[in-house]
């Protein structure tokens, strides 16, 4: 993957975390959270149709700002919390080359085959 990428994507990493300042939660809770959205690769247990389509739910960067979005609308620092995880997960996997998903297989990717070297 090209370092303008990463760099892009290490950017909106930082940017999630200066997100989760603004709310009133101890840091600690950042970095429990941070990984529970990879919960969603227990969809790959069912095939690679339904483990992309878990997995793609919860690492999609337009849902992670819906559910934010809506958490300020509702007033919700839980919900803000939420999709405040999933931007910067969504974030965090990017920069080290994890996509969404393709349905032939879960290295496959929008970003490139993991593990193949460009």
């Amino acid at each position: 993957m090209k370092t303008t990428l990463k760099i892009e994507e290490f950017g909106m990493f930082l940017f999630g975390i200066y997100l989760f300042n603004q709310l009133d939660y101890a840091w600690w809770w950042f970095l429990v959270l941070i990984l529970v959205p990879d919960l969603s690769m227990i969809g790959y247990a069912f095939g690679n149709k339904s483990g992309a389509f878990l997995y793609n739910l919860f690492h999609h960067k337009g849902i992670a700002i819906l559910v934010y979005l809506c958490g300020i609308y509702f007033s919700n620092n839980l919900v803000q919390l939420a999709g405040i995880i999933l931007f910067a997960h969504s974030s965090m996997d990017r920069m080290m080359g994890y996509g969404l998903k393709y349905e032939t297989g879960f290295k496959f990717t929008h970003l490139g085959e993991i593990g193949k070297k460009e």
